[in-house]
């Protein structure tokens, strides 16, 4: 039995690290129609350059799209579904799949 207990204290913490390094909307995704941001906390850059600042969570982020930008005002609300998914709703419309952009693309 205490080689039991040896074991799991060994691969508790390893469970554990997994959990805490757990996927977040944080980075670059890439939509339809040339649509793409760029998300680090609250801080935000839509596509062509304008900077936003939006409501953050780990797992999802809300702002308006800028002035400047087409459909600029409309609400966007943006929910994580995977490492390399979100679910993005534009002013209460259809939900669309953006991806994480390539590396070569932000």
């Amino acid at each position: 039995m205490p080689r039991l207990n040896r074991l799991l204290l060994t691969l508790l913490p390893l469970l554990f690290s997994v959990a805490a390094h757990a996927d977040a909307i944080d980075g670059n995704w890439c939509g339809p129609k040339g649509r793409r941001i760029s998300i680090e906390g609250s801080a935000g850059v839509y596509a062509g350059g304008h900077r936003l600042e939006g409501r953050y969570t780990r797992h999802s982020y809300s702002f308006a799209i800028p002035q400047g930008a087409t459909d600029a005002g409309a609400a966007v609300d943006m929910v994580l579904q995977g490492e390399t998914r979100t679910s993005v709703r534009i002013d209460n419309g259809p939900a669309e799949i953006w991806q994480r952009c390539s590396p070569d693309i932000s």
